[in-house]
């Protein structure tokens, strides 16, 4: 410290250096803070309303209900479902079925569940006791295909309907009226 100088006295309560006494009086600086209290305020403020914003966007893209295709096209949902439904006999499912496919050179899996709609309830004797003709006529069935004939709608639709004609072939016709896919997974 050079000589003739005082130490500067520090006021406690406000952190202001004042001069020594003796000392001629020169005016006390205030050094700025960069961001006061009232600005950190105002950018907490912001980033809890940004949080928030994202909270809420985010559960609301969650939770939105997806229309159904009856709702997109129009017709009320009600009266589609109960025709639906009325319309369905009875259910024969039968085991999956796993078979190779070809994709180009390639070999791929189809896993697959088939059931029936069977006109009355007599017919499940029959396709007990035609299982096996009827799992084989499918397994068959499925091992000609490739991943080109079953990859879109108008192939799974024509896959469904030869199952149909191989059944109607062992049983007699009418007494299985539909061919559902409940399971269909290629990898």
């Amino acid at each position: 410290m050079p000589k003739g100088m005082k130490m500067a006295e520090v006021k406690k309560d406000s952190g202001a250096v004042t001069p020594a006494k003796g000392d001629q009086a020169q005016p006390v600086k205030k050094e700025k803070l960069p961001f006061s209290k009232k600005k950190k305020l105002i950018i907490a403020i912001g980033a809890l309303l940004v949080v928030i914003a994202i909270v809420v966007t985010v559960f609301l893209t969650i939770n939105r209900k997806k229309p159904t295709a009856d709702e997109v096209e129009g017709e009320p949902k009600g009266k589609a479902e109960k025709t639906e439904v009325a319309d369905i006999g009875i259910i024969y499912p039968l085991e999956p079925f796993i078979v190779n496919i070809y994709d180009n050179n390639e070999s791929r899996y189809l896993k697959i569940k088939v059931e029936f709609e069977i006109s009355e309830k007599e017919v499940i004797p029959e396709l007990d006791g035609r299982k096996a003709l009827i799992r084989d006529t499918i397994l068959i069935l499925l091992t000609t295909k490739t991943l080109n004939d079953i990859k879109d709608l108008k192939g799974k639709t024509l896959l469904r309907e030869e199952i149909l004609a191989a059944i109607n072939k062992i049983l007699p016709p009418g007494n299985v009226t539909r061919v559902y896919f409940t399971d269909f997974v290629v990898q």
